[in-house]
This record gives structure tokens, C-alpha cells and sequence, in this order.
């Protein structure tokens, strides 16, 4: 599942404005040789200025930091580097911070309150296609995606948006919190294959990161969860 990103070092940035915390993560990322720590800052506004000039494969950050919010750098890196993946370390767990993370480019979401967790592990996940939740807030969405699906806004007629049922298929297991390895085990086709759905995706969508899909596709009434996980 991880071959795609073992060849070359998964280049991670990090924002954390406790030093303690800051230091562990740090730690983590430099400990495994797979990953490699770009920089590390405190606050939002070096992160913003590093951003306009920098890219990195993930992004790990806090949500309240000292001169703002980490919803910022979400927003600045998703919509600047789009394929940077982005990963939410926080004590923040309330339904708003969490869609509000998700819906501006987030794709995985960990509580510092949830115990250990295996950050260089959640980082490779998340880079192969995974989004690593904290199992709370795994809950907490599917819950709020399950339960909106009456108010998602109708089909547009003609079928402007409408996904091929391939493409609905591997939307939904990426909901579901699957990798694309995982995906393309599940399906029978190549990583290739679903990281090439993954792009018509978003192409339809108009969406630049999974966690947009998902919630874009939910608005829309078009993921269909629950279904029972087969080979299709």
C-alpha cells in the first residue's frame, strides 16, 4: 500500500504551537525513514508566509494557535497546493471545527486526547490515500454524512454531475476512511486505475482534495454508504 511513497521521503510541514507537542511530532516524522521534516513552526502567519513560497507532500497542524486559526493554513495550502495532503493534530473536537476542517481541504483529523498515536504511520496512510480519524471523529462524520443525505440538494438534471457507478463505488470507500490501496484491493484494479477516477473525480466535483469530494458528493446525494464492502 505505501510503495508509491517509499521511494522517495514524504516531505512534511508541521504547525503546532505547543513546544511539547511540537517536539513529539517532530520526533516522530525524523524517526522514520520514509518521512522528512521540512520545517516546523508555531504560529500562523510563518506558516502562511512559508506556504506562498513552499510546498510540502502533508501538512500536519493545530487548529488554535496563537495569532489565529489553523483553518487558515487549511485553506491557504489546499487552495495553493492541492495535492498537498493535510492532516488535523488537535484538541478540538466539536462537529463544527471537524466539517469545517474536512470541507476546506482536510483528509484526516486526530485528537491529542485519543492516547498514542502512530503519527509516522497516520502520515503514510494519509499520503497513500487513507484518512487516518481519531475513531470518534471517523463517527461523528459518517454520522453527520448518513443523517444529511435528506437534505442533500437534488441530481442536476441532464446528469452534469453524475459519477459512473466505478466512480461512485471508489468515492464511497474513500468516505468510508479506505486507502487506495485498499480501494483498488477491493475493486480489482490497479492503483493506477484508481488514482485516474480519483482525478475524473474531482474534475466533476470542481474539488481539489478528498475531503472535499466526500462532502461535495454527499451535498449532491451522491454517495451511497452503508452498502455492503464487495468486490465490484
Amino acid at each position: 500500500m505505501l510503495e508509491d511513497v517509499s521511494r522517495n521521503p514524504v516531505g512534511v510541514l508541521i504547525v503546532e504551537d505547543d513546544a511539547v507537542t511540537r517536539k513529539t511530532l517532530c520526533l516522530a516524522v525524523e524517526g522514520d525513514p520514509a518521512l522528512r521534516l521540512l520545517v516546523s513552526f508555531d504560529s500562523v502567519k510563518p506558516a502562511l508566509a512559508w506556504l506562498e513560497r513552499n510546498s510540502a507532500d502533508v501538512l500536519l497542524t493545530d487548529l488554535g494557535l496563537p495569532d489565529g486559526s489553523g483553518l487558515e493554513i487549511i485553506r491557504a495550502c489546499a487552495q495553493r497546493h492541492p495535492n498537498t495532503d493535510i492532516m488535523v493534530v488537535t484538541m478540538s473536537s466539536d462537529e463544527a471545527s471537524v466539517l469545517a476542517c474536512v470541507e476546506a481541504g482536510a483528509s484526516g483529523y486526530v485528537l491529542k486526547t485519543a492516547g498514542k498515536t502512530d503519527i509516522a504511520k497516520a502520515v503514510l496512510d494519509l499520503r497513500a490515500g487513507g484518512a487516518p480519524m481519531s475513531p470518534t471523529i471517523a463517527r461523528m462524520v459518517l454520522a453527520k454524512v448518513r443523517d444529511g443525505k435528506q437534505d442533500a440538494l437534488p441530481p442536476v438534471e441532464g446528469g452534469a454531475t453524475s459519477l459512473t457507478k466505478r466512480e461512485a463505488a471508489i468515492l464511497d470507500l474513500i468516505a468510508q476512511g479506505d486507502s487506495y490501496g485498499e480501494v483498488a484491493k477491493l475493486l480489482s484494479v490497479s492503483v493506477g486505475t484508481v488514482q485516474t477516477h480519483i482525478k475524473n473525480i474531482y474534475g466533476k466535483l470542481a474539488v481539489h482534495s478528498r475531503g472535499e469530494a466526500v462532502f461535495e458528493a454527499h451535498r449532491r446525494g451522491l454517495l451511497q454508504l452503508g452498502k455492503p464492502r464487495t468486490r465490484r
